[in-house]
């Protein structure tokens, strides 16, 4: 009889990912995407945008009191972001 190697597709599609280098992008764009649900709708209707620079979550807020607020929470978002996403991809955030 034949032993066969039996993978699951998750697998096959995260290490075809990693080969291609479409990892880390993917990861990003699922953070940058979690920001509306991690930080609520309230905040989430002052986000006027909201990137990833080397590791770091850039949010741009129209408030300034929630902006001055939310900088005091940087290490509670980053932990719920990358919980959210199941990996680290960010080590801060910063908000303008």
């Amino acid at each position: 009889m034949f032993k066969r190697d039996v993978h699951q597709i998750k697998d096959l599609i995260l290490q075809a990912l990693r080969e291609q280098g479409l990892e880390t992008p993917l990861m990003q764009k699922r953070l940058v995407d979690a920001w509306g649900e991690v930080a609520g709708p309230v905040i989430a209707r002052y986000t006027l945008n909201a990137y990833i620079y080397n590791q770091t979550l850039f949010v741009r807020l129209s408030n300034p009191a929630l902006r001055a607020d939310l900088s005091m929470r940087r290490a509670e978002f980053t932990q719920r972001l990358n919980a959210a996403v199941g990996e680290q991809v960010i080590t801060d955030v910063r908000f303008g």
